[in-house]
């Protein structure tokens, strides 16, 4: 099996910035996220290097490009034995073993039960030490052919970046209770990332086409937190990074997991673009609702779940639900084509291929 790409008449940063401007396209625009295994397998099944990536999106069709802006410092944490740490973050790794193999997961949670003095001497990276250069030549050398962001799902990601370092239930109680310790290092932390994210931008004036940002708001059934908690603590951090994006004339848009369409107004409100994920199980986040409760007010990306025929079902089921969710996701235009979650391992090739050629076959406008 291989990927039957549509005929394409536009190119990829057209297609995109047509996309986040409900503007109609000549395909949908195509994301992509896996998990490592079924990474590897699926570069195996297509003949390319799991280290090819952009062999890979090329392959699949993928129209949009990161803006990383490395970092030069020093190492700001130590790593214990048997385990990763996360150099910008702080928060620690290990690796669990599953059927598929494994994948490193959070642990040992180094501010739980901080005390104040720990919140203020944990360490933040310093903005002045990144490589803008680096990102202004990434710019300059793939501009002409995708669209290229910059951020990620993970920025700010208030309640769960600081969750792998406090810990989840110690983070919402800090929240709620607005530990004033607790709340300053999760200002810094964004502070900081928002600098970096505004001196990427300057360095690649005209260059970035959308900020992607993220914060997992919903469970499956339920909001995470109130929407007075929201609007108090995380909504004016949001607001920073929107009104960012805003004066250099960018959409943004969000990642949010679970049931998330409880606060679509609010991010609306703020200039929030877009939302990214989109479980179609959760509650309130079917396409046709989506669809038509904000359908003219926000782009959507997402929406062909990872926990459903792709992972459990027939090629023939993937088809027929990604085929599904195009006819409704489409209308109107606005639509961006990818897995709700990164791609789990549990999920079979011929399934990963079955998708993407429905993107191409039943996404062509």
């Amino acid at each position: 099996m291989k990927i039957v790409k549509a005929r394409e008449s536009m190119s990829a940063r057209e297609r995109v910035i047509r996309t986040f401007n409900h503007e109609k396209t000549d395909r949908v625009t195509i994301g992509y996220e896996a998990n490592e295994a079924i990474h590897q397998r699926l570069c195996k099944h297509l003949g390319l290097s799991p280290d090819d990536m952009e062999s890979l999106n090329q392959a699949l069709g993928v129209d949009y490009r990161p803006v990383n802006t490395p970092y030069t410092g020093a190492p700001l944490f130590d790593v214990p034995m048997g385990r990763r740490v996360n150099q910008l973050e702080g928060s620690i790794m290990r690796w669990i073993e599953n059927q598929s193999g494994g994948y490193w997961d959070f642990c040992d949670f180094p501010l739980k039960d901080a005390d104040d003095e720990q919140f203020e001497r944990f360490p933040v990276p310093d903005p002045d030490d990144f490589d803008y250069q680096a990102a202004f030549e990434q710019c300059r050398q793939n501009q002409q052919m995708y669209a290229l962001y910059i951020g990620s799902p993970g920025m700010p990601d208030i309640i769960n970046s600081n969750g792998r370092l406090m810990g989840m239930e110690d983070v919402l109680c800090h929240l709620a209770t607005e530990h004033e310790p607790a709340i300053r290092l999760i200002r810094r932390r964004a502070d900081a990332q928002l600098e970096i994210l505004h001196r990427t931008l300057d360095a690649c004036q005209g260059m970035v086409d959308f900020m992607w940002i993220g914060e997992d708001l919903g469970t499956q059934h339920a909001p995470m937190i109130s929407l007075d908690l929201y609007r108090t603590m995380l909504k004016p951090i949001h607001k920073q990074f929107a009104d960012l994006a805003a004066s250099y004339k960018i959409p943004v848009i969000i990642h949010s997991c679970g049931s998330s369409s409880w606060v679509y107004d609010d991010l609306i409100e703020i200039g929030i673009t877009g939302v990214d994920t989109l479980q179609p199980e959760a509650k309130d986040m079917q396409p046709s609702y989506l669809k038509e409760k904000f359908g003219s007010r926000l782009c959507f990306r997402g929406c062909i779940s990872t926990a459903g025929p792709l992972a459990y079902g027939t090629e023939d089921e993937v088809e027929q639900t990604c085929k599904e969710t195009l006819a409704i996701m489409m209308k109107g235009y606005g639509y961006h084509f990818a897995p709700t979650h990164a791609i789990q391992d549990n999920t079979p090739v011929e399934n990963v291929i079955a998708m993407y050629n429905a993107a191409h076959k039943y996404g062509v406008y």
